[in-house]
């Protein structure tokens, strides 16, 4: 493996304390977790309600809605000092931002977390938090056309862009105006040294064998030079 250097996020890795504990023992950098403001409570999970009927989903999978969920809180709590959190924003709820600012605040004031959401406008309220830094999240040709008059803020906005998007010129260009390009989904050695030459800031994985290989590549001695 031949990399520069680069962040991982542990993509979902966040949405149970299990997984965040693994995500971090495998060396991520970031660990993501999908935040839903729901009955004035942060849950954090992937799958969504179905209004009034107790049934959570995502396309080919249903699961109980009526059990417990898990809080932003506890995965903070829970989380290492030193895991950064990538909170993906869900949803359309204009109090979700606040609220998340709110918990940080209470829960782990003064550590770094980044945000991230494919509906811009709840970012919008982090412009008056310079220190958090806000992902535009762009997953399609549309997205990536119109992002450009979001990428206007302070020096800590960012790009998570869908890997089919981008090339060693668009990379390049993105860097013009974010602070960061992301990208995703990265699960195998071949597609990161692919977009790590095209000079990725980071990138988001499914696989936890690439986090521990890249783990393995960074903390792994230098060669001894002959004499």
């Amino acid at each position: 493996m031949n990399l520069p250097p680069l962040f991982v996020v542990a993509h979902r890795a966040g949405n149970s304390i299990a997984e965040l504990n693994t995500a971090e023992a495998a060396g991520a950098d970031i660990v993501e977790a999908d935040v839903w403001a729901r009955h004035g409570a942060l849950e954090v999970r992937h799958l969504k309600t179905m209004g009034p009927i107790p049934i959570l989903w995502d396309r080919w999978k249903l699961s109980p809605g009526w059990t417990r969920r898990l809080s932003l809180a506890e995965i903070v709590r829970a989380a290492r000092p030193a895991t950064e959190l990538l909170l993906d924003l869900k949803g359309t709820d204009p109090l979700l931002p606040a609220m998340v600012v709110e918990t940080m605040e209470k829960e782990a004031p003064g550590r770094p977390y980044a945000v991230c959401s494919r509906n811009w406008d709840l970012l919008e309220e982090f412009r008056h938090y310079p220190a958090v830094r806000a992902l535009h999240s762009v997953g399609s040709p549309a997205q990536l056309r119109t992002v450009w008059g979001r990428l206007t803020w302070h020096d800590n906005h960012a790009i998570s862009i869908h890997r089919r998007l981008l090339s060693a010129a668009a990379v390049a260009a993105l860097k013009e105006k974010a602070s960061a390009v992301v990208t995703w989904p990265i699960n195998t050695v071949g597609h990161l040294e692919e977009v790590a030459g095209w000079g990725v800031d980071g990138v988001t994985t499914d696989s936890l064998a690439l986090l521990r290989a890249v783990h393995a590549f960074r903390t792994a001695p230098p060669p001894r030079l002959l004499n």
